[in-house]
């Protein structure tokens, strides 16, 4: 083979090797890209536009922020809270996720049907744990999680008690 032959085909195996890569990352749905970007650091906060709850199943517990607007009071005071210590629910495998676009209404708005400010909190397997229409502390909402029973089994076995 001579050494321009063995360069095409070198550039023909990059460019379809490219191609492939190129088609796997479009085909990857917005959940999946955020299950990613989440499995990275857990203490990120990511919108729910194009995020569907089924995908999320058994990875995550979700904490889900609705809001009329990002400027909303409760909103921000509930951002402010959680801020104090990410790590806490990143440790409980919560992936918090906001809305703040009522108009646009995406699927985890449809699914949860929240009206104004609310802060819904949804186990790993998919179950509405807990509504609350007003801000809440980090404390309250890991106290509800370390109640959950999915969450004390998840305990339970990493102390070898399972």
């Amino acid at each position: 083979m001579t050494r321009r032959t063995a360069a095409a085909l070198g550039l023909a195996l990059a460019l379809s090797m490219g191609s492939v890569f190129a088609a796997k990352a479009q085909d990857e749905s917005p959940t999946a890209a955020a299950i990613a970007l989440w499995q990275e650091d857990r203490t990120q906060i990511f919108d729910a536009a194009g995020l569907e709850m089924a995908e999320l199943a058994y990875i995550a517990r979700l904490l889900v922020i609705f809001a009329d607007s990002p400027a909303q009071p409760q909103f921000q005071r509930q951002l402010e809270l959680l801020a104090e210590d990410p790590e806490a629910l990143a440790l409980r495998d919560v992936m918090v996720i906001t809305d703040t676009t009522p108009a646009e209404a995406n699927a985890i708005r449809r699914q949860l049907r929240p009206r104004g400010f609310s802060l819904v909190l949804v186990e790993k397997d998919g179950r509405v744990e807990l509504r609350k229409p007003d801000s809440w502390s980090l404390r309250e909402i890991i106290r509800s999680i370390d109640r959950m029973p999915l969450r004390v089994q998840e305990i339970n076995n990493a102390l070898g008690r399972g």
